[in-house]
């Protein structure tokens, strides 16, 4: 009988987390009470949290207190974007998110995988860049790898295998693109996306 995956195998290879055994549990353990429980309204406490643990956190960015993030570390989010509830930030590789975007409320931005391949089920990362101006509606999938192109929208419950290109809005599983964002006569309702963007003020 063939054999596919071997757990027994599996080894999380040296330096991979980005930081020691003991800023990730403490991350974990500061993630699920002081970040997790602080009020909604707190997002400069939420900024100074994750800046605390080596996120690059820009101006007036809104964090809803359910937002997960594997590693502060390897995240970057510009100026005044907002990041909805439950959105999970697995960055097992680098996430950077730029200015003025929205990634609403159970979006999953997931930058690691396994080697199906691999007997020893061994990691597969890679970086996801979202850009200025990106819409990232509810509850997305993006693959690792993947760059979304400024001022790009993504509709809700999509699945993203590939790069989206600037200023367009892609749909669907697998998400391809249907339209400009700004195209004359197209649905502009964000209804037609999702029924919520981001934190609520």
């Amino acid at each position: 009988m063939r054999e596919f995956q071997k757990l027994d195998q599996f080894r999380v290879p040296p330096g991979f987390r980005g930081r020691g055994a003991v800023v990730v549990v403490l991350w974990q353990v500061v993630q699920s009470t002081l970040f997790a429980l602080s009020p909604q309204p707190f997002f400069a406490w939420r900024r100074f949290l994750l800046r605390l643990f080596g996120a690059k956190i820009g101006r007036k960015v809104l964090l809803r207190p359910t937002v997960r993030v594997t590693y502060p570390w390897k995240t970057e989010i510009g100026d005044y974007s907002w990041v909805g509830d439950h959105v999970e930030l697995y960055s097992l590789d680098c996430i950077s998110i730029g200015s003025h975007s929205v990634i609403s409320q159970r979006s999953y931005l997931c930058t690691g995988s396994h080697d199906m391949a691999d007997l020893a089920f061994s990691y597969i990362t890679a970086p996801i860049t979202v850009g200025d101006q990106v819409w990232i509606a509810s509850d997305v999938f993006v693959s690792p790898g993947v760059k979304v192109g400024r001022g790009a929208v993504v509709g809700a419950r999509s699945t993203v295998l590939e790069d989206v290109p600037p200023e367009v809005v892609a749909i669907g599983e697998p998400a391809r693109v249907v339209r400009d964002r700004l195209a004359s006569g197209g649905n502009r309702s964000c209804n037609a996306i999702s029924e919520q963007s981001g934190p609520r003020r």
